[in-house]
């Protein structure tokens, strides 16, 4: 079932399914925003990334003396949320533990996404209870996925990213499927020109750790999307390689994928977040688009 909120400047769509994000359209100049997911390329258009970032060593964690399998990005954006509220600017979605997610994630939670349209920026905010009897362990991001190019003068890597504040930020590269912290290094980021070959060892990782605002945009027009990350911990910025995806994905990220000498302990993974008792953790970020 799709869901939508509107104004005079944006028309943003939505699924129970995953919570997920499917359309971020610019009424103005009839431009969409957001990857279509078209399956030739990759499926999905902005899934939420819950109770895990990334790959997990093996696909598998430990926890309690038992050991749990799950897939990449864990289980939510597989699963039907419930509508909380519905206001014609705003959004609430919803997620429980159930017997099905006991299975493979041994806690009871709940988990709120929410979305408030704002002018020509989607307010994105999720909310994360530990409803357990003891500490929770968890980890949440975004990945949306932006066309580009835009317009049909341009290319792919005609676009650039460029963060604000420029500076020192520590890049941490991927071996396979796994972070290799221990190799990380400070990149100076001013403005990241795109290109097909930054892809070619999967997604580019930074480690944030102040409040950032991103854009994608080019030179040629004064168009492109703005992000603005005032708690993200983790950037991720990938686009398929070597495919020629017409996208790329900017996704803020509260988690990382299994280091390569991970344990598979869930207390010692890297980036993870604990919950006391009912206690709630919040986070979330904004998408501009101009």
């Amino acid at each position: 079932m799709e869901l939508c909120l509107e104004n005079d400047q944006v028309k943003a769509v939505f699924s129970r399914h995953g919570a997920e994000l499917q359309s971020l359209f610019n009424k103005a100049t009839q431009t969409e925003y957001l990857w279509q997911a078209d399956a030739k390329f990759w499926g999905r258009h902005a899934p939420v990334l819950f109770p895990f970032v990334g790959r997990l060593k093996d696909d598998q964690y430990q926890y309690a003396n038992k050991t749990y399998a799950m897939h990449q990005h864990g289980f939510a954006r597989d699963r039907d949320f419930e509508v909380r509220e519905q206001q014609p600017d705003h959004l609430i979605f919803e997620l429980n533990s159930s017997a099905a997610t006991k299975q493979i994630y041994p806690f009871d939670f709940k988990l709120q996404i929410s979305y408030r349209l704002r002018a020509a920026s989607l307010e994105i905010a999720y909310q994360v209870q530990n409803l357990t009897d003891s500490e929770m362990y968890f980890s949440i991001g975004g990945h949306p996925a932006f066309n580009i190019p835009l317009q049909k003068d341009e290319a792919f890597d005609d676009y650039l990213v460029e963060f604000q504040p420029v500076g020192n930020y520590l890049k941490i590269p991927l071996t396979g499927n796994y972070t290799d912290n221990a190799a990380a290094q400070e990149d100076r980021m001013a403005g990241l020109r795109l290109t097909r070959a930054a892809f070619k060892n999967d997604a580019l990782i930074y480690q944030l750790q102040r409040p950032v605002l991103l854009e994608l945009t080019t030179t040629a027009h004064q168009h492109g999307v703005r992000l603005d990350l005032p708690d993200t911990e983790y950037l991720g910025i990938w686009s398929p390689y070597p495919a020629a995806a017409p996208f790329v994905c900017l996704e803020p990220w509260w988690g990382l994928a299994d280091d390569i000498k991970a344990t598979g302990e869930l207390q010692q993974k890297r980036g993870i977040h604990k919950l006391a008792q009912q206690q709630l953790f919040k986070a979330g970020y904004t998408i501009s688009i101009f």
